[in-house]
């Protein structure tokens, strides 16, 4: 292909980075557009005190999906980005005192299970045999290409996925799954918490969501050198040595649209025009802002929201030996808090806490003697909720919670704090109502009712990110680069 076409990304979130590398590497003139003075959209940083937080991801998982775009570019990673693997994928708390240390390793994770809880090792084992199987069953399928176009079912890893529907559970909701194959409460629960990964109940997401911790016990739990920004950071990099463009604090206020083709974007009040036109704005502005005059799918943009968060960034001026980089201290009553967040539009009283510090890993994130906390929990999406009274409440009972099970007066320790709630979320990354993943996850069919990457009647116009097909998380929010980069190639070439 020749030099002259053009590609426009809207949004630097790590989808459209990823795209911006993939369709250069394809030979386009790639420009990127963000309305923020920075890339990254959730997954940035910040610093407060000499304290250093990432602010959005924490988890870091198939680094394969990052390596392979500097495989692709003919870049070296090791020069842009380096990581290592954690040995703890994470420390889990309980009400009642019991603390496990959840290894790595399988067979660990498994000996260590069976002495902290009332199960066998090969019922640990066997668990996460079918969770292996389930995910090579359908991410073929289901994460790595388009369910919405008819040749990805013809091949036989269609058939076969289609053959052993019955091994993948999608008729049992993912906690009648695990009660299925654990007696212990505290198992059920422990691995009932996988549904957050893409912000859903377990009570509703369906049970293949159970192929998720294969993810973390199969390819393991990651930390990059210099925190979850570098991931950013580090593609940004790459896709600026390569050629791309990037254009910081300018919003783009529309798709240009011709004879049913985008053609372009305005910005700054300016026409910019291309052959191809990739969105990585959520799903809803896209269409509420940028596609105006062009008929909406509404019963896709009406689907119910995702889970938000609330997050503290607290800077400590102590040390905890007990904690790790990821930490969670459980809900004693896990079912009626998803019903207060899905149900009653809530934040429960005794929510699940999530601490990450990353300067576990990362010492210069934090003073001397000190950690950088990263306190999260699930909550609602923004529907117009008395936020700062649900903050002010939510912090009392976060901290009684945390001086209880961790024996010490947290209040004390907070030398600077930070908030994000969805509010902020939703007016810092454009995320409709705050929600982490677009839409949630708890319906059976509810991978096929995501938004496509494509739009049939708009040619040249793609989507990427967390609100479209696959989903959020940033391992799908890379394939769904990979996925609009393919149907380019196919649709231009």
């Amino acid at each position: 292909m020749t030099q002259s076409l053009k590609a426009i990304i809207i949004g630097a979130g790590i989808a459209g980075i990823a795209s911006a590398i993939r369709l250069r590497n394809l030979g386009f003139i790639v420009a990127v557009y963000e309305s923020n003075s920075y890339a990254g959209g959730k997954l940035s940083e910040f610093s407060s005190q000499g304290y250093r937080f990432d602010k959005g991801p924490s988890l870091f998982t198939m680094p394969q999906f990052v390596e392979v775009l500097f495989e692709n570019s003919n870049q070296s990673i090791e020069r842009f980005f380096k990581y290592k693997k954690k040995k703890t994928v994470c420390n889990y708390f309980y009400q009642n005192g019991l603390k496990f240390s959840a290894a790595s390793d399988v067979k660990l994770f498994a000996t260590e299970a069976s002495k902290k809880f009332d199960v066998q090792e090969d019922e640990i084992l066997k668990y996460f045999a079918k969770s292996k199987q389930k995910y090579e069953l359908t991410a073929p399928l289901f994460l790595e290409k388009s369910l919405h176009k008819s040749d990805t079912y013809l091949n036989k890893k269609a058939l076969n996925a289609v053959l052993n529907i019955s091994k993948l559970d999608i008729n049992k909701t993912l906690h009648q799954y695990n009660q299925s194959c654990f007696k212990d409460p505290k198992l059920v629960q422990l691995f009932d918490r996988f549904a957050t990964y893409n912000g859903s109940s377990p009570y509703h997401t369906p049970g293949i969501m159970s192929m998720i911790p294969h993810l973390e016990q199969h390819f393991g739990t990651f930390f990059p050198e210099g925190g979850m920004y570098a991931i950013t950071k580090s593609l940004v990099q790459l896709a600026e040595e390569i050629g791309v463009s990037f254009h910081y604090s300018i919003p783009v206020s529309q798709i240009l649209v011709e004879d049913s083709r985008a053609v372009g974007i305005v910005a700054n009040n300016e026409k910019i025009m291309a052959e191809v036109v990739v969105s990585n704005a959520d799903i809803v502005p896209t269409y509420r802002k940028l596609l105006k005059n062009c008929k909406a799918p509404e019963k896709t943009l009406n689907q119910p929201r995702s889970s938000s968060a609330l997050i503290f960034y607290w800077g400590i001026k102590a040390e905890f030996p007990a904690l790790d980089l990821h930490n969670i201290f459980f809900s004693e009553e896990y079912e009626q808090e998803f019903q207060a967040i899905f149900n009653k539009n809530e934040v429960y009283k005794d929510p699940t806490i999530y601490i990450n510090i990353s300067s576990k890993e990362s010492p210069l994130d934090a003073p001397k003697g000190c950690e950088n906390w990263f306190v999260m929990i699930n909550v609602p999406g923004n529907t117009g909720q008395d936020w700062d009274e649900i903050i002010k409440t939510a912090k009392t009972n976060i901290i009684s919670k945390l001086n209880r099970l961790l024996n010490s007066d947290i209040e004390s320790l907070i030398e600077c704090e930070t908030i994000l709630d969805p509010r902020s979320i939703e007016s810092q990354t454009q995320s409709y109502q705050g929600a982490l993943y677009g839409a949630s996850s708890n319906n059976k069919y509810a991978a096929f009712l995501r938004h496509p990457n494509f739009k049939q009647s708009i040619k040249s116009l793609y989507f990427c990110g967390g609100s479209v097909h696959p989903g959020g998380g940033i391992p799908l929010c890379l394939l769904s680069a990979k996925i609009v980069a393919d149907m380019v190639k196919k649709d231009l070439f």
